[in-house]
Parts: structure tokens; C-alpha cells; sequence
């Protein structure tokens, strides 16, 4: 069973056959020399595809690539490309064999709902899913032995249409699945696979996906095929589902459907990391396939719990998925059977203290079948025990096993390559390989080699290249929309380049308070107008289709940027993705996140933010409790505090008294150089401080030292495996 391409290229030309490989591998997406191979291909191409290889190499006339083939220029960039990659690939000592050359061959079956990978590929709702693309990214650059499983959502994501009156409407888009970079899983006869999920009824078929990122591979599930009715066959057209029967349909096709994918392709695993609860039947198929080999179900239970990992991102209990018995018995009366248990035994693991007794919550029962759980920062660590000490109630409340890994950001695909390329310039000489260590202290400390003419020159650029995309995607909207005058302001035409600018850019969920800085109307004018030291807020986001007090609240701040008396400082980019995301966390001044705590577990973007210079200003919650040390941003609000009115103005107060009284005056405070030398210093220290501690380098490490290495371990568990396939 293998994967292979459909799409005819034979236009391509042998000399440049590489190509293929290359664009189908999303290696090229974290590697600016492999982008810059298809840009210098052609320009134009590169631009109209949106960056997506595959398109480009489709849509490509066969005259551009025969001249790329002949010309020597082109080809000695294309073989030194290649052989990099080849290097890659095919390289041995990884930092995983290096330190655990006895577990190499032990893969981690990691499940996740989402994953934020590349923007041709929009598998990802928010953080949650770009956590788990960075992760699987930073799995290959250290060669952790990692299989990952996910949906194919045919319909990807709902895109994002701002009306004149600023209410969001959502827009769908069908994925182009020719022209992106996955390949379908063939079996044996070269035909489509088409598996079952087991014992479910009524029976639910799916084909199977893969896409390659670097060393990992990521197979996607799809229902939208025609061995399926048509109310199953959308079970994986998007994420997420607001209708909680099908989000229950999804999940067992994931968990159950997910695990059994692996052992029809025989890929054997030693332990399983769930991303989330969305998965948590793969334990339970799991033990199903372990008692139907033979094993007794007493230690089949114990070998599946002994081995696998269950990591929480949610820290209030509402936000957890539950389904009443009534709905699992349509759909497990036939599986019951197969687990060699009762069905009360099954349901009562998923059983929660605070839930109708006739409710599965998928975190308990995640939390209950799993040896090993954490949460995502330290401070979600301590509101996890909290919330879940019921379940050990014999257990002190430190004593909770649910530990902590602060999450992390692949900082090659976020970090901006000319920024990159500056450090190489002064790191270098006297650190080569800065680069592949990068979640050392002692790499970061030698950022202060860098001028700060040299660093503040390259932010500024940075900020120019944001804010000439803003425009061009409203030139775009004037064209092809006939957008209004004020929609043509509030998307950003009249933001300035040498204004202090605040990005704000996230979920529009109500608990993190997007309009909180607009508390005081006349003050937050006031700070926004000064003629000598102006301030400018840039925000993108989507709120859920189905949260309108999220909707409302994007309104709100729509309207504000429509109107003259905020002097167009403040604009609204719509249709927020992983491209813009990347345009904001390099090219704003501030980053600004406050959502009401303890309700932001981890938050990533603020780190993206950091590993660019881009200072952060903050609620302490999540990650920025561990990552603000008083010299590389702002933290303000109480996190004791009870949420409400109250709250909320208090917090803003004190986010206007940061604003007028110290970062509006260090920004402006210059020299004669035109540098605000006190700013830049304070750029350094964030990138200093906070890159090696928040990249997904450090993060994966500490999970394999914390959990892999001994969830693998288990030999009772793990006593038999086959190599990779």
C-alpha cells in the first residue's frame, strides 16, 4: 500500500524531475532556499499559485520550465537545493538516534483533530492546530520516530467576508485536492484504499491521504467518498462540526477509524499521543486490537495505558466534547461487543463529577485510559490538577498526575528568513551552526552583535512589506468588490509605516476580550491621535460561524476603524490565515493578548511574535507568566481577579497608563540616527530571552525526555515491532 502522484507532469523536464518531490514535501515550506527555487522558476507563477508549489508546477507552461532546465544559473541553485534536501532525507545521525539509538525504531502514533502545516493546506481552525503542525516539523528536524493521523476536510475552512456594516459572513471554499501537496494512499492493486472503521454501525468507509513533512508522515482521513451515504460522506468535510452528533461521528472515525488505518498499513507504533481529546477512542480500538490478538483484557488495558500520552489544551471544563450514552449506543451497540467488556464498564470511564450521569466526556476518559497526561504551559499545569483532582481525589492537589510542557514555536517557519540571514552574518563567525541549536541560551546571547541601526533598519522593512500587503489587498477589494470608501479605510489604507503599530490578531472568542482596549472611547482616541507620538492597532481574526456575541464583538472594532474620528489607525484585515499571521507576528511593534485568566492555556502567537523582535504586551496568563522577565515587554491585569465589568475596566486603565506613560515614549525616544536604541535593546532581550525557551525544538525535546522515552520503555507493553515501513 503505497502513496503515489495522479497529476500528470510530464511537462516537467528530467533536468529539473526533482521538482516534483520537492513540491510535494512541505520540507520547502520551513527552508527559504527551497521557496526561492520555485520563485526564481518563475516569479509570476510563484505569486499566482499563493506560494503552493504543486499549483505552480501544474499551471507552469512547458517553454518556463524547459529555459529553467537551460539555464546555468537556475540549475546550480536547483542541485544544491536538491542535494540539501536529499541530505535531509536521507540523513542518519538525527539528534533522536544520537541519544536513544535503542528506541529508533519505536514510532508515537500522534492524533490530532487539526494541523496549521502550510496555508494550501487548511486542515487548522487556530493555535491548537498550528501546535500541532510545528510539533510534527520539529519531530523531523530531530528525527523523532513520529506517525501522525488527521482529517482530509474537503471543504477546508470557512473563509472570511467583513460586510460594510462589519458583520461576518463566511465563505466557503472546496479544497483543490489536485493541486495540493497530499497523495492518495493506493493499495495493492494501484486503486484507491478504501477502509471500514470497524464494528461502528452504521458502516462508515474512508480513502486515505498523505502528506509528507520532511521525515514524518501525515496520513488524513476522508469520508467524502462514494462507498458512503450522503449524510456520512461529510463527516470530514470540516472541522469541527457545531451539530454534536456529527462532531461524535468525526471523533470515532478519527480515534477508531485513525488506529485501525495504522494497523491495515502495518505500521507498528510503541505509544500513542492524543493532541487533544478529539481522539480518545484510539484507545479504546487499540485495546480492541490487542484483546482480539490474544491478549488478556486486564493487561491489554494496562499496556495501553502504560503507553500513551494525553496533552490538554483547555482549561475550563465547558470547553471539553461530552455525548450522551443514547447517541454512543446508536453508533457502539456492535463494538461493545468486540471489547470484551460491558457496556457500563465502557461509558463509566468516560464519566465526569460535574457532567448528567448519562454524558462521556472525552477528556475524562482520555485523562482515566492514560498513564501519562499534561498541560500546555505551567500555569495551565496548575489549573489542569485543579480541575481534574476529582478523578485522583487520594492524591494532594500538587500530587495530581497531570504535569506541564509549555508549548513552542518551529522557529524556522516562523522566524523571518532576512532575519535569519542577519544573524548569520554576525552569528555565524563565531557560531556556524547556530541554527540547529537553536533552543540554546548561549546562540541567543550573541544577538547583541548585531547594531541596532542594523536590526531596527530590518524591522522597519519588515513593517513596510506588512502594510504594502494590507494595501494590495485592499486595492484588491476596490477592484473586485466595489468596497466602499470606509471599508477600503477600515481594511487598512491609511496606516503608516512610522507610527507605533499594535497587532492583535486571534480567535474572536468573548473571553479574549479583543475590544477591551476600546473601554474608553475618548482615551483610547486620545492615545491613537497624538499629533507628535500617534499609535495605530492593526487586528485580524474570525470569529466561530456559530458564536455571534464573537461576531458581534469583530462588529464593534469594524465600525470603529470606519470612522474618521479614530483617524484610520485602526484597521481590520479579514480572512485571517497562516500567511497574514506571518506578515503581522514580523512586522507590528507590539504584540497584544488579553484574554481573561486563567482561560488562555498556552497562546503561541505571542511567541512567534518574540522570535522576531516584536515586543509583547500582555495579561500574565499562559506562556507569557514563564516568558515576561521585566526588560523584554509589558504584563499587566491581576490573574486573581474575578472576570466581569469590574475586571475589564481595570484592566484597561492599567493597558492605557502602560501605553501613555512608558511604551509610547520609549518607542518614540530617538537619537539623532533616527534609532530608538532603548526599543532595540529591548528587541534583543525578547528574542534573547525567548526564542531558545519557547521553540518547538526545546518542546519536543522535553517530550520525548518526559513521556516518549518512557512510554516506549514499557518492554511488557512494546516486546514485539517491525522496522518503519
Amino acid at each position: 500500500m503505497i502513496g503515489i502522484r495522479w497529476i500528470d507532469f510530464d511537462h516537467i523536464p528530467d533536468r529539473l524531475s526533482g521538482l516534483i518531490d520537492l513540491s510535494y514535501n512541505l520540507w520547502s515550506s520551513w527552508h527559504p532556499e527551497a521557496q526561492m527555487l520555485f520563485k526564481n522558476l518563475n516569479k509570476q507563477g510563484w505569486k499566482e499559485s499563493i506560494h503552493n508549489p504543486v499549483l505552480m508546477l501544474q499551471q507552469l507552461p512547458p517553454e518556463i520550465l524547459q529555459e529553467g532546465s537551460e539555464n546555468p544559473e537556475y540549475t546550480n541553485q536547483y542541485d544544491a537545493v536538491i542535494a540539501k534536501f536529499q541530505r535531509y532525507m536521507l540523513a542518519k545521525n538525527q539528534w533522536f538516534t544520537e541519544y536513544y539509538p535503542e528506541h529508533q525504531r519505536h514510532k508515537i502514533a500522534y492524533f490530532s483533530a487539526e494541523y496549521g502545516l502550510q496555508h494550501s493546506l487548511p486542515f487548522y481552525a487556530g493555535g491548537l492546530g498550528f501546535l500541532a503542525g510545528d510539533h510534527l516539523k520539529e519531530c523531523s528536524d530531530l528525527g523523532v520516530p513520529v506517525v501522525a493521523i488527521g482529517f482530509m476536510y474537503s471543504d477546508g475552512y470557512l473563509h472570511q467576508r467583513i460586510r460594510s456594516d462589519g458583520w461576518q459572513e463566511d465563505v466557503e471554499e472546496k479544497l483543490d485536492r489536485d493541486n495540493a501537496p497530499i497523495k492518495r494512499v493506493l493499495n495493492k492493486d494501484g486503486e484507491q484504499l478504501i477502509l471500514q472503521v470497524p464494528f461502528i454501525t452504521p458502516q462508515i468507509h474512508f480513502s486515505i491521504w498523505r502528506v509528507d513533512i520532511g521525515r514524518i508522515i501525515l496520513y488524513l482521513i476522508d469520508t467524502e467518498i462514494e462507498q458512503n451515504p450522503p449524510h456520512l460522506r461529510n463527516i470530514s468535510s470540516r472541522l469541527y462540526s457545531s451539530i454534536n452528533e456529527m462532531r461524535l461521528l468525526q471523533e470515532i472515525v478519527l480515534g477508531v477509524g485513525g488506529t485501525h488505518l495504522l494497523h491495515e498499513l502495518g505500521i507498528q507504533y510503541s505509544a500513542i499521543h492524543l493532541n487533544e481529546g478529539h481522539a480518545s477512542f484510539a484507545l479504546v480500538e487499540r485495546f480492541r486490537q490487542k484483546v482480539e490478538a490474544g491478549l488478556d483484557p486486564t493487561e491489554a488495558w494496562r499496556q495501553v495505558k502504560e503507553t500513551s500520552l494525553f496533552t490538554t489544551h483547555t482549561p475550563v471544563p465547558a470547553g471539553h466534547d461530552k455525548f450522551p450514552h443514547w447517541m454512543l449506543d446508536k453508533y457502539f451497540g456492535q463494538y461493545y461487543g468486540a471489547l470484551t467488556m460491558t457496556r457500563d464498564e465502557f461509558l463509566k470511564a468516560g464519566s465526569h463529577q460535574e457532567d448528567p450521569p448519562d454524558m462521556f466526556n472525552m477528556a475524562a476518559f482520555a485523562l482515566r485510559m492514560s498513564a501519562y497526561s499534561n498541560g500546555v504551559s505551567v500555569k495551565h499545569g496548575e489549573v489542569a490538577r485543579k480541575m481534574w483532582h476529582f478523578l485522583w481525589p487520594e492524591e494532594k492537589l500538587d500530587d495530581v498526575p497531570i504535569g506541564s510542557i509549555t508549548n513552542g514555536v518551529h522557529v524556522p517557519t516562523w522566524m523571518n528568513p532576512r532575519l535569519i540571514q542577519l544573524m548569520n552574518r554576525y552569528l555565524s563567525p563565531i557560531c556556524p551552526d547556530w541554527l540547529d541549536h537553536h533552543d540554546k541560551d548561549y546562540v541567543w546571547a550573541l544577538i547583541d552583535r548585531i547594531p541596532d541601526e542594523k536590526l531596527w533598519e530590518l524591522h522597519y522593512n519588515l513593517k513596510i512589506k506588512l502594510i504594502n500587503r494590507i494595501l494590495q489587498f485592499k486595492r484588491r477589494d476596490w477592484m473586485k468588490y466595489q468596497a466602499d470608501c470606509a471599508n477600503v479605510v477600515a481594511g487598512g489604507a491609511l496606516i503608516d509605516p512610522n507610527t507605533l503599530t499594535i497587532g492583535f490578531a486571534r480567535r474572536f472568542s468573548t473571553y479574549k476580550r479583543a475590544d477591551l482596549i476600546f473601554r474608553d472611547l475618548d482615551r483610547i482616541k486620545k492615545i491613537l491621535n497624538n499629533p507628535w507620538k500617534p499609535v495605530q492597532i492593526i487586528f485580524a481574526g474570525k470569529a466561530h460561524p456559530a458564536d455571534d456575541e464573537g461576531k458581534r464583538i469583530l462588529q464593534r472594532i469594524y465600525q470603529y476603524a470606519q470612522q474618521p474620528e479614530f483617524g484610520g489607525r485602526i484597521a481590520f484585515i479579514e480572512d485571517y490565515g497562516e500567511q497574514i499571521a506571518k506578515y503581522l507576528v514580523q512586522g507590528v511593534d507590539i504584540w497584544m493578548n488579553n484574554p481573561v485568566p486563567p482561560l488562555e492555556a498556552s497562546g503561541t502567537s505571542g511567541m512567534k511574535a518574540a522570535v522576531n523582535g516584536v515586543l509583547n504586551l500582555s495579561i500574565g496568563d499562559g506562556w507569557w507568566l514563564e516568558g515576561y522577565n521585566k526588560k523584554n515587554g509589558w504584563i499587566f491585569g491581576d490573574n486573581q481577579k474575578n472576570s466581569g465589568g469590574d475586571r475589564d475596566w481595570e484592566d484597561a486603565i492599567e493597558l492605557y497608563d502602560l501605553l501613555e506613560k512608558e511604551i509610547v515614549p520609549l518607542y518614540y525616544d530617538t537619537n539623532l540616527d533616527n534609532v530608538p536604541h532603548a526599543w532595540v535593546q529591548m528587541m534583543k532581550e525578547t528574542i534573547k530571552s525567548n526564542a531558545p525557551k519557547f521553540s518547538a525544538r526545546r518542546m519536543v525535546k522535553e517530550y520525548v525526555h518526559k513521556y516518549y522515552i518512557p512510554a516506549i520503555s514499557c518492554t511488557e507493553c512494546n516486546n514485539a515491532f517491525e522496522p518503519f515501513h
